[in-house]
């Protein structure tokens, strides 16, 4: 067996920080295995990134590129990881629970005809050193613990921001094994024709350590104004409920929730958000949870770590106020 295998997921030329995540615990699991951790770049130009992935703990990187790897698609980056999979054998293969890492991890694995856990929140190794997961269930109210049968590869998509990250380590310089993916044309039915850029800078909701949401009690678009003057002196991201974004305040992109995307911030601050169960469910792990609401009976106080009773409209800008004279 090719030891544990972490897809590194990147954009724009960057790892994503969910790849170093997954790297440090899996760095973990290896030396209790036994055997090697590889990373898997795929794409275009990919092997710049090689010594960041190696200096996170990846004792070899796979740099696997073809014509049409430039952007992702389903079709042609599940060709090239089957095809290294079904090759190399590894026993474990993990991926970030993100947008693409979800939708490539649930292709692969159909393929190759084994079980993946999906947005785990932690994962380990059973006495048998087969892979076993937490994972969350029915909204949140209850985890489960996952093990795996005896096929192989064992797979598992990681929620972004549920492990510590461990330093680099720039003197470690990994085995770079440079892979032709034999991906054909025919192999990608879908064509990305443009890739448009909404967020600017900022990192995407799922990758973001501080949110600040706004619910129905934003009253309108224009309240979120108060909310970005706050994220942006925080250094974080607007996030809304569903009510916001049903309400057209906000793009369905910033929606936190069962329905939306799933966060795991060091600060999650909720405006005006009453804190219905599917919204509990989408942001119930943040690390620390502040709620702003007048209503002393919101549900999401019972979830809160520290709650604000008053008008948000007063609160949120006086809270940025405060935050600006400390920086």
């Amino acid at each position: 067996m090719a030891g544990i295998w972490v897809y590194a997921e990147h954009k724009d030329g960057k790892v994503k920080k969910v790849t170093f995540e997954i790297l440090t615990e899996a760095k973990k699991l290896a030396a209790q295995k036994g055997g090697p951790l590889c990373a898997v770049l795929i794409g275009s130009g990919v092997e710049g990134m090689a010594s960041t992935v190696g200096s996170y703990g990846a004792d070899k990187v796979y740099c696997v590129e073809a014509d049409g790897l430039g952007t992702y698609t389903t079709g042609g980056f599940t060709k090239a990881l089957c095809d290294l999979v079904q090759q190399e054998k590894p026993s474990i293969v993990l991926f970030g629970a993100s947008v693409n890492g979800k939708d490539l991890s649930a292709r692969v694995a159909g393929r190759l005809g084994v079980g993946l856990a999906t947005d785990c929140t932690g994962i380990g190794l059973d006495g048998a050193g087969k892979l076993q997961v937490r994972r969350p269930m029915f909204a949140g109210k209850v985890y489960a613990d996952v093990a795996f049968s005896d096929a192989t590869p064992q797979m598992a998509s990681i929620r972004p921001n549920v492990l510590t990250i461990a330093e680099p380590d720039a003197a470690r310089k990994p085995e770079v094994v440079k892979v032709n993916a034999a991906v054909k044309p025919e192999d990608i039915m879908v064509k990305v024709t443009e890739v448009i850029k909404t967020g600017g800078e900022k990192p995407d909701l799922t990758e973001a350590n501080i949110i600040v949401s706004g619910g129905r009690g934003m009253k309108g678009p224009e309240g979120f104004q108060i909310l970005e003057e706050l994220a942006d002196v925080l250094g974080g991201v607007v996030g809304a409920s569903r009510a916001a974004v049903d309400a057209g305040w906000r793009p369905q992109s910033d929606q936190v929730g069962q329905s939306g995307k799933v966060v795991t911030p060091n600060l999650y601050v909720a405006c005006g958000i009453s804190g219905s169960i599917q919204h509990l469910a989408g942001m119930g792990t943040s690390k620390m949870i502040v709620a702003i609401n007048k209503d002393p009976e919101a549900p999401i106080f019972k979830k809160a770590d520290y709650g604000v009773v008053d008008d948000l409209f007063k609160v949120v800008p006086a809270f940025t106020q405060e935050v600006k004279k400390l920086q």
